[in-house]
């Protein structure tokens, strides 16, 4: 009898939860991430009268060998503007422990894209995103990023009080 009510109130709690994420999506990749390789979100249409928070969602392994990430993001807008942004983000500490959740070598990174923005043009919008990391002292970027495992991009729509 507990089991059934533990089941229905686990139900109950996420049937009742009312989501304020209309998108999140993920992309797998082999582990390694080539410069070249750009991975692409399309979003649906979104209310335009609301505002949202943008992220850029990374999942990383110990095999990630660098204590912050530079990102190309790309927004795609329905009526072709671009807006483009070289985005850093530190990934561990200086004592080199990550940044990310998780209790495994695997690390899930929620990294703030824009705040507070509003989509007020009809159609679909597209996000881009690419690697920029570099190596110290070197010109030319990394070519395949290793530990680099996900790349996600996430909607959050602001709950106005």
């Amino acid at each position: 009898m507990s089991k059934v009510f533990a089941l229905s109130f686990i139900l109950l709690l996420i049937i009742s939860c009312e989501s304020n994420t209309p998108f999140s999506k993920n992309k797998s990749l082999s582990g390694v991430w080539n410069k070249e390789e750009h991975i692409e979100f399309d979003l649906p249409q979104l209310d335009s009268l609301k505002t949202y928070n943008l992220f850029v969602n990374l999942r990383n392994t110990n095999d990630y060998k660098y204590n912050n990430i530079f990102l190309i993001v790309a927004m795609n807008f329905p009526h072709g503007k671009i807006v483009t942004d070289t985005l850093e983000y530190k990934m561990a500490n200086p004592d080199g422990a990550w940044l990310g959740n998780g209790i495994s070598s695997i690390k899930d990174n929620k990294l703030w894209y824009k705040e507070q923005v509003s989509f007020k043009e009809e159609g679909v919008y597209t996000i881009s995103i690419k690697h920029a990391v570099r190596n110290n002292g070197q010109v030319e970027g990394v070519t395949n990023l290793e530990g680099i495992t996900d790349i996600g991009f996430s909607v959050a729509e602001i709950i106005q009080e």
